[in-house]
Order: structure tokens, then sequence, then C-alpha cells
């Protein structure tokens, strides 16, 4: 005798057949309805400094995958497309969609690049992202790069760098001037009001130039990308801490009207791979920069801290010219006020928390 199936059977098998063909049906639509699009992402880094230049290609990984490949961004080197300090331009005029950069490169523009990246004597890395994220730093940084049809990204941090390689070593305020050093940003502002004279050089150039004796002195990052250009065989003198940079933001600048034509879905896959490479970067720089500094030293790096002239000569200096920036940009100022209200509050929580903690681990490490 045939099996007659149940009439409750018949709905079950109905209402999963139902689902079935829905599910079918649904994932295509859902395909169809988002294009296939792909950028260019052009980098101010070359690709040695994997650590940097990396957090690009994890955007661009992240990216792919979250939007099933329909969405990728294909990352340039500094010079396959343009230079790396022009890369905030080619954003600009839509040569590429996105970019890999530092705004403070851009201050010959407008000072007010600059705090989005660091200022001296400023935020280090986490107060940084603090800033950005909960502290009104990205909505100031929306308002300002609105005006030049760019949109940013806070895309990875260092940490805080190091001063710098120098030929000779540096023991006064008066060995300073003269002294032709690659330090862009206001930094570079700051010393030369000391007598230095700044240059700037995108990361793949500052080798040569510091070998062939353009320049005397170099900073770039710290001891994981110093060491991956050799600095230390032309400079030995290495000198902390890289006051200028306690924690600078490394940024992904789009295009606003290619930023505008993506779909929403877009748009969030991009916004969450930026978040992970920066804290990816950070991450990372802390982990491989201990081992890093080790070969430097067994390698002829000399560890110099700078002296206690020169870092209150700096500070004086740099409190004076923030004034004077302040008092003829109005940009500058609101950006610049904002950020230093919240590193005088931030430093209420270091001052209990984070500082007697690591006061007491660094002299309990030494007491074995």
């Amino acid at each position: 005798m045939p099996h007659v199936p149940s009439r409750r059977g018949l709905i079950r098998g109905a209402g999963l057949a139902t689902a079935a063909a829905a599910s079918t049906l649904a994932a295509p639509a859902l395909a169809q309805s988002l294009p296939t699009l792909r950028w260019r992402l052009t980098s101010s880094y070359p690709k040695s400094l994997d650590t940097i230049y990396g957090a690009a290609t994890l955007l661009s990984k992240y990216v792919g995958e979250a939007t099933d490949g329909r969405f990728t961004i294909d990352v340039f080197a500094p010079g396959e497309i343009v230079p790396g300090l022009q890369a905030f331009d080619a954003v600009q005029n839509r040569t590429v969609e996105v970019c890999q950069t530092a705004l403070y490169y851009y201050i010959g523009k407008d000072p007010s690049f600059a705090p989005f990246t660091t200022l001296p004597f400023g935020l280090n890395a986490r107060m940084q992202t603090a800033w950005l994220y909960h502290g009104g730093g990205n909505e100031l940084q929306a308002a300002f790069l609105a005006k030049y049809g760019v949109v940013g990204f806070a895309g990875g941090n260092t940490g805080a760098q190091m001063g710098g390689w120098f030929r000779k070593e540096i023991k006064t305020v008066a060995d300073l001037k003269g002294l032709k050093m690659r330090i862009p940003g206001i930094a570079g502002q700051v010393l030369a009001r000391l007598g230095l004279v700044p240059q700037n050089f995108a990361g793949g150039d500052i080798y040569p130039a510091l070998e062939k004796g353009t320049i005397d002195a170099a900073e770039f990052v710290g001891p994981v990308d110093d060491e991956k250009l050799g600095f230390v065989r032309v400079a030995p003198y290495y000198y902390y801490p890289g006051w200028w940079e306690g924690g600078p933001t490394i940024h992904f600048i789009a295009n606003s009207k290619a930023w505008e034509e993506l779909p929403k879905a877009y748009q969030a896959a991009f916004e969450a791979a930026s978040a992970y490479a920066n804290a990816d970067m950070l991450a990372k720089y802390d982990a491989r920069n201990p081992a890093a500094l080790r070969r430097l030293v067994a390698g002829g790096a000399q560890l110099r801290p700078f002296p206690s002239e020169i870092m209150d000569a700096c500070y004086k200096e740099n409190t004076a010219l923030m004034a004077e920036i302040s008092a003829k940009n109005a940009d500058f100022k609101k950006i610049y006020d904002s950020m230093l209200a919240f590193r005088n509050e931030e430093y209420l929580w270091w001052q209990v928390g984070e500082y007697p903690y690591d006061g007491y681990m660094i002299r309990a490490r030494q007491k074995g």
C-alpha cells in the first residue's frame, strides 16, 4: 500500500521547500544589488616597510573579503602612480580614490592638518586614538577635510617614535645650529627656531640623502622601520625620545565624491577594515620594536637621550609656536584647543593609573 503523507507532513514539507527556494533566490538578488567596484590606493610608504605599508594591504584584504570580492582596492607603492608626498593631491583630483599617508605632510597647505597626525609634546598613541574616536577629533577632522573634498579614517599608529639618527653627538642647543635634518611637520618649524634646517623626504628617499651628506640627521619612526632602512650604517647616534611624535596616526584619505558613491555596505566594510588596521599597526610595532632595538645596538647604534637643555628649549619654542599659529589660524586654534584640553584631562588619569604602574614595573625589573 503506498505511503500517504499526513497533512502536517505536507505542510512541513511545503514550508521547507519554500524556505529553500527563498534562500536560493535571495542570495543572487542580494549580490546583484551591489555593484562590482575597483579602487586604487596610493601609499606614501615603500613596500619594504611592511608594518606601515602592510596596513594598506590589510585594508584591501578585509574589504575584499567582507564584500565577497565585489569591492576591491589595489594598493600601489610610491612612484607607481604618484610620488609618496603627492598622495593627498592624487586623491583630491581623483587620480586615485584613496591614499595612505600622514596628514602632517601637508602643513604647507594649512598647519591644521598636523594635529590629526600628531603635534610636538602632544598625545601618546592611546590618547590620540581616544581623542579621535571619542574626544571630538574625528568630527573636527571631518569638517576640516571637507574643505579639500576628502574624508579621512584612522588607519594605524606607530606609538611613540625615536628621536632619530645623527652623524655626531648632540649635547647642547648650539649643536643644532645649521644641522640639516629630515623632520616633517610642525616639529621641523620648532627646531628651525633653534637654528636647525628642516628637510622633508618620503620614507624611501631618506637613506640616500643621509648617505650622500645632503642631510646630517634624520628621523623616521622607530627600531622596526629604522632597521629596515639601514640608517645605522651612515649615522650611528640614535637619539630618544621623539618628542614631536608621541602617537602619530596614519590615515586612509578617500575622495569625498568617490566615497559618497559607495553603497552603505561597502562604506561599512571600509570603516571596519580601517579600524582593524589602526589597532593592528600599533600592536605590531609594540611587539617588534624591542628585538629590533637590540639588533640595532648590536649593529653599532649608540643610544643617546636628548639632553634636558634641548628638551626644555624645544618645549618652550613649541609652546610659543602653537600660540603664534593659533593667533593666525582659526581652524588650527579650534583643533589645537580641543586636543590640548583632552591631553590635560587624560594626564589626570595617567598620573594615577598608568605612570605609577609603569614606574613600579621598571623598578621591579631593575631589582631583578
